[in-house]
C-alpha cells in the first residue's frame, strides 16, 4: 500500500512538472477541458438565477409586508382561494342563480394597528414629447420601507408630494422626457414633475409612472368625466405588515369575509393541498398547473445537456492524445531508467487528474465570470431582472467532479497506448504510418446506425426524450468511430483542390492519428449547437405560423363603432398626417335599426343585427344547427368518419379577427389587404359584393343566375331574443347579393363581404363611416404613434387603431442560455482542436524550415492545415447534430397530434392539426461552416512562427 502510495504520489509530481515545463501544451488542454466546464456551469448559474425563489418573487409583488389583501368583487360574500390568491370562487354553489357582485369593505380584514400602505393600479394618456402614450398608473408611496422591493429606483428619487411623478426608464426612453421634465395627462389642466427613474423587476418593459396615492388617477377620473370623456379603470388593494406573519388560518377568516389575501407566510410555507378548501371543491382542481418550464424547455435541455456531457469526453480525448505524444521522450526516459509500463501509465494518468483539477478550478471560475458578464444582456433580452446570484454548490462541484474524471478517463487510452511503445521508439520520435484499423469503423458504422434507429423509435414510438437523447449519444459516438475512414473518404476530394489545400489534405489523411481527434473535437463542438439551432428554429417556425395577424405586415386599421362615425374624417387625417401612409382605404360600415349602433352583429338597444346564411351545401356536417341558433356536434359519428369529416373546408374556420364581418368600401381595399385578384375589382366596379369565405358562397346551379350571397336581417336584436326566450319566431329578411368569390389562399384577416357603396344603395341598406385601412411605405416608428395618439385623443371616442408588426418572437431563457453558451463552447473548442493538431503537426514545420521553406508557405501550409480539421469537424458535427433535434420535434409532433385527435373524438378539437415543423437552420449551418473553418485557418497562420526554428534531433 505504502508502494502504491509513492509511486502515484511521484507520477503526479512528474506530471505536474511536465505540466509546467509546457505551459503551452498544458495550456490547450486544460482549455480543451474546462471550456465545456465553462459553458455548462455558466448555463447552470444562468438558469437558476432566473428562477426566483418564493422569497424573491413574494417580495417583488407586495415588498416587505405580510399580506395583500384584494377586493374579488363578490359583495362581501365568503369565497375560497388557492394559496396563491390567483384562484378564487365564492363558498356557496350558485347553480344558475345569479352570482354576487359588487365591492368589498377590505377595513374589515385590516390588521388593528398594524402597517398598512393603499396600492392603485389603472391607467391614463400621458402627453410626451412626441404626443401621447397609453401609460399605466400606479399610486403607491415607493418610498415607504413597506414597498421596497416592488420598485428599484435608478435615479433621482420617489414622489413625495402631489406633483411629483417617477416614470420607469422604459417610459422616459420612448417618451422622449426625463428626470426633471414636466408631465401632463389627457383631461388635467395641471402637471406633475419626474423626479426619479425606476425599474420593475420583472416587467423591465413596462410603460409606468409613480404616484401617490389619490394625487393622479382620482383628479384624471374627475376631470375625465366632467368632459364626458371615458373614466379611468383602476383596482386597489391594501399592504399591510402583521405581527407574527399572516399564517393559512388568517387567510382563511379573510376569505370568510370576502377578502382575497395573498401572504408571504403562505407563499414560503405552503398548505398541503388536503387544507386547501378551494381544491376539494368539484372542478376547482388546479394540480395541472405549473408556472415552471415548458415540456419543450425541459426536452431541450436534457437531451443537449446530456449530448454536452458526451462533448466534454470528445473533446478531452484527442487533447490528451496529442499532449501524451508530446511526451513521448521524457516517458521512454522513464522506462530507459527502470521505469515499467505501469508506471508510465501512471505518469500519463497523473496528467489527466492535474489537468482535470485545474480545468475544474478554472472552468467554474470562469463560469462565474462569464455568467456576471452576461447578466445583464440575458435579463435586457427576457425583460425582466434575474434573482440573487443562484448559486448551488453540489451542482457546481458535480460539475468540477466530471471535470475531474473526464481528465482520467481521457488519458486511459493515450496512458495504455504510451505504455505499449518500446522505449527506442518514444526516445526517437519515430511513428510511421499506419493503416486504419476495419474493426473501430464497422463498429462506429453500427452504433451509427443502432444509435439513430434508437432515437427514431424514441420519437415515434415512446414518449420519453431520454430514449432519444440516448439514441442520438450513441449515434454520435458512432460518428466518432467512423472518423478515420470518414477523414479517408475525404481526402480523395483533394485533386479537385490547388496545391496548398491539397497538400494539407493529404497530410491529414497521411497522419489520421492526429486528424481524428481533432475533427472530432470539432464535431463534438458542433453538433451541441446545430442540435440547440436546429430545436430552436423549429420551434421559432412553430411560433410563427401560429400567429394570427390582423393586416398585413406593417398595415394600418382605424375603427370607430361609436356615434355614428362623427369622428371618423378627424381620426382619418391624423392618420394620414403622422404615418407613412402609401394607400388609404375608406370604408363604412351597415347598420340597422339606430343610426348610431355601436356594433351591428350584436344585440343592443334598439338595435339591428344580421347574418350570414349558409347553404345547406355548404354546412360543416360536424355540427347542426338549433332553432335558437347554436350549434350541437352530431351524434352517432364513428372516430374515422369525424377525422375524415374535420378536414373537410366546410368546417374549417377561416383564420383572421375583424370584429366587422360586412365593410362597404372600393378596390383600394383589396390592395391593403394584398388581394391580387383582377376580377374581383371588376366586380365591384360592376355592383357585385366581394366574398372572402365561401362557405358563404350559393353557386348559381346553371339557372342563369350569378352566384350570390345570402344575408338575414333583423330590425331589432332585442326583440328577436325575447322572442326565442318565448318560443316564438321573429320576423326577418334575407338579402340576397350577387357575389365574386376571391381565389382559395386569400388573407381577408377576419373580413367576410366587401359591398361597393352602389350595392348597398340598391339593396336599401343604412352606411355611416367607420373607419379606414393602410398600406404604409415603412414600420410607424414609436414617435409618430406618440403623435397619432395625440391627435386622436382630441377626438375623445373609443378608436380601434392597430398597427400590424408581425411576429415577435419570445425568448424562452432556456433555449437563450443554450444557445449562447453552446456557440462560444463551438468557437473556444474549434480553435483549441485545430491548435493541438498544429502543435502536433510543429515537426512538419520544422522540415519545411529546414528545407528553406519561406515564411509565407509555412504559414499557408499551417492555415490548411487546421482549416481542412475544421472544415471536416463541422461537416460531420453537422450531421449529428441534426439528429436528436429532429428526434425531439418528432416527439412532440407524436404527443401533440394524439392529444388533438382525443380532443376531436369529443367533439371538442381545435380547428386545425397542430403544426410542429421541423426546420434547419440554414443560416446558422452556412455561417458555422464558413466563419468556423475561416477562423481556424486564421489563427493557425497568425500564430505559426515567422522565422526558422531548428530542433534537435534525438539521439538514436
Amino acid at each position: 500500500m505504502r508502494a502504491w502510495y509513492h509511486s502515484w504520489r511521484a507520477a503526479v509530481r512528474i506530471a505536474r512538472r511536465d505540466a509546467w515545463r509546457y505551459k503551452g501544451r498544458s495550456f490547450l488542454v486544460l482549455a480543451m477541458i474546462a471550456l465545456p466546464i465553462l459553458g455548462v456551469s455558466a448555463l447552470d448559474l444562468t438558469v437558476r438565477g432566473s428562477q426566483l425563489s418564493a422569497e424573491e418573487s413574494t417580495t417583488r409583488s407586495m415588498g416587505a409586508a405580510d399580506v395583500r389583501f384584494s377586493d374579488p368583487r363578490y359583495a362581501g360574500e365568503p369565497i375560497l382561494q388557492s394559496p396563491d390568491g390567483l384562484l378564487y370562487t365564492p363558498e356557496k354553489d350558485y347553480g344558475d342563480d345569479p352570482w354576487p357582485n359588487g365591492p368589498t369593505d377590505l377595513t374589515t380584514v385590516l390588521p388593528a394597528g398594524g402597517k398598512t400602505l393603499t396600492d392603485t393600479v389603472g391607467s391614463g394618456k400621458l402627453r410626451t414629447a412626441y404626443g401621447v402614450l397609453n401609460t399605466q398608473i400606479h399610486e403607491l408611496k415607493a418610498a415607504d420601507p413597506l414597498a421596497g422591493g416592488i420598485m428599484r429606483l435608478t435615479s433621482g428619487r420617489f414622489p413625495a408630494k402631489s406633483g411629483e411623478v417617477a416614470a420607469t426608464t422604459h417610459f422616459l426612453e420612448i417618451s422622449g422626457l426625463q428626470v426633471g421634465s414636466k408631465l401632463t395627462a389627457r383631461g388635467l389642466d395641471s402637471d406633475y414633475r419626474i423626479v426619479g427613474a425606476y425599474e420593475l423587476p420583472s416587467e423591465l418593459k413596462t410603460d409606468e409612472v409613480n404616484a401617490l396615492p389619490g394625487a393622479l388617477l382620482a383628479p384624471l377620473d374627475k376631470a375625465l368625466k366632467a368632459k364626458g370623456l371615458s373614466s379611468t379603470r383602476s383596482t386597489t388593494t391594501r399592504l399591510a405588515a402583521t405581527p407574527g406573519g399572516f399564517t393559512w388560518n388568517m387567510v382563511a377568516k379573510a376569505n370568510k369575509k370576502g377578502v382575497v389575501a395573498v401572504s408571504r407566510e403562505v407563499a414560503l410555507n405552503p398548505p398541503s393541498r388536503s387544507e386547501v378548501p378551494l381544491y376539494q371543491k368539484p372542478g376547482w382542481d388546479s394540480s395541472g398547473r405549473d408556472s415552471g418550464p415548458t415540456a419543450e424547455d425541459l426536452a431541450a435541455l436534457g437531451t443537449v445537456v446530456g449530448l454536452a456531457m458526451l462533448e466534454i469526453c470528445l473533446l478531452a480525448g484527442p487533447a490528451f492524445a496529442v499532449g501524451a505524444r508530446r511526451s513521448r521522450r521524457q516517458l521512454g526516459l522513464v522506462g530507459a531508467n527502470g521505469g515499467d509500463r505501469r508506471h508510465i501509465r501512471a505518469i500519463v494518468l497523473a496528467g489527466g487528474l492535474v489537468i482535470g483539477v485545474a480545468a475544474a478550478i478554472v472552468g467554474t471560475a470562469l463560469g462565474l465570470g462569464l455568467t456576471l458578464a452576461l447578466r445583464t444582456v440575458l435579463e435586457d433580452i427576457m425583460g425582466k431582472r434575474f434573482g440573487g446570484f443562484g448559486i448551488r454548490p453540489v451542482e457546481l462541484l458535480a460539475i468540477a467532479l466530471l471535470a475531474v474524471v473526464t481528465g482520467l478517463l481521457a488519458a486511459i487510452v493515450p496512458a495504455i497506448t504510451s505504455s505499449r511503445q518500446t522505449v527506442l521508439a518514444s526516445l526517437t520520435g519515430r511513428r510511421g504510418s499506419r493503416r486504419t484499423g476495419r474493426t473501430l469503423p464497422v463498429l462506429g458504422f453500427i452504433a451509427f446506425v443502432l444509435g439513430a434507429a434508437i432515437a427514431l423509435y424514441g420519437s415515434t414510438m415512446t414518449d420519453q426524450s431520454i430514449v432519444v437523447a440516448g439514441g442520438s449519444a450513441l449515434a454520435e459516438l458512432g460518428v466518432v468511430a467512423l472518423t478515420p475512414a470518414l477523414v479517408g473518404l475525404f481526402g480523395k476530394a483533394g485533386r479537385l483542390l490547388p496545391l496548398s489545400p491539397r497538400l494539407a489534405l493529404r497530410d491529414a489523411v497521411r497522419n489520421r492519428g492526429r486528424t481524428a481527434p481533432a475533427v472530432a473535437a470539432v464535431l463534438a463542438a458542433i453538433a451541441g449547437t446545430v442540435a440547440v439551432s436546429t430545436y430552436s428554429a423549429s420551434l421559432e417556425a412553430k411560433n410563427r405560423a401560429e400567429y394570427e395577424p390582423r393586416l398585413p405586415n406593417g398595415a394600418i386599421s382605424l375603427l370607430i363603432t361609436e356615434e355614428g362615425g362623427r369622428d371618423v374624417p378627424a381620426a382619418r387625417e391624423a392618420i394620414e398626417k403622422n404615418m407613412p401612409v402609401e394607400v388609404a382605404a375608406d370604408v363604412d360600415r351597415v347598420v340597422l335599426g339606430k343610426r348610431g349602433c355601436a356594433v351591428e352583429s350584436q344585440p343592443g338597444d334598439g338595435c339591428g343585427a344580421y347574418e350570414f346564411v349558409v347553404p345547406k351545401a355548404n354546412r360543416c356536417p360536424l355540427w347542426t344547427t338549433q332553432p335558437d341558433g347554436s350549434q350541437q356536434p352530431v351524434t352517432g359519428l364513428s372516430s374515422a368518419e369525424r377525422r375524415k369529416l374535420f378536414k373537410d373546408w366546410r368546417c374549417r374556420e377561416p383564420r383572421g379577427f375583424n370584429n366587422i364581418d360586412v365593410v362597404v368600401g372600393d378596390a383600394s381595399l383589396l390592395t391593403v389587404l394584398g388581394i391580387d385578384d383582377p376580377e374581383a375589382a371588376k366586380a365591384l366596379s360592376a355592383g357585385q359584393v366581394v366574398s372572402f369565405d365561401k362557405r358563404y358562397l350559393e353557386k348559381s346551379a346553371g339557372t342563369g343566375e350569378s352566384d350570390h350571397v345570402g344575408i338575414r336581417l333583423v330590425d331589432d336584436a332585442d326583440k328577436e331574443s325575447e322572442a326565442i326566450e318565448q318560443g316564438k319566431k321573429y320576423p326577418s329578411r334575407v338579402k340576397a347579393l350577387p357575389a365574386h368569390q376571391v381565389p382559395d389562399g386569400s388573407n381577408a384577416y377576419g373580413l367576410k363581404l366587401l359591398m361597393p357603396p352602389a350595392a348597398a344603395r340598391a339593396t336599401g341598406f343604412t352606411t355611416v363611416p367607420v373607419g379606414s385601412y393602410y398600406s404604409t411605405t415603412a414600420m410607424p416608428s414609436s414617435a409618430q404613434r406618440q403623435k397619432v395618439d395625440e391627435a386622436l385623443d382630441r377626438t375623445g371616442g373609443a378608436i380601434d387603431l392597430h398597427v400590424e408588426e408581425g411576429y415577435v418572437s419570445e425568448s424562452s431563457i432556456v433555449l437563450l442560455a443554450l444557445t449562447i453558451f453552446a456557440g462560444l463552447v463551438t468557437v473556444g473548442a474549434a480553435g483549441i482542436a485545430t491548435g493541438l493538431a498544429q502543435a502536433d503537426a510543429e515537426a512538419d514545420l520544422k522540415t519545411l524550415a529546414a528545407v528553406g521553406a519561406p515564411a509565407r508557405v509555412r504559414r499557408t501550409l499551417s492555415a490548411f492545415q487546421c482549416g481542412v480539421v475544421a472544415a471536416m469537424g463541422v461537416v460531420l458535427g453537422t450531421a449529428a447534430g441534426v439528429l436528436p433535434a429532429i428526434g425531439l420535434r418528432l416527439t412532440e409532433r407524436r404527443e401533440q397530434t394524439h392529444a388533438y385527435w382525443e380532443m376531436l373524438d369529443q367533439s371538442v378539437g381545435g380547428a386545425e392539426l397542430p403544426y410542429i415543423p421541423i426546420v434547419l437552420p440554414w443560416g446558422t449551418l452556412a455561417g458555422l461552416l464558413i466563419t468556423v473553418p475561416l477562423g481556424a485557418a486564421l489563427l493557425a497562420a497568425l500564430f505559426t512562427r515567422s522565422h526558422k526554428s531548428l530542433s534537435r534531433r534525438a539521439a538514436t
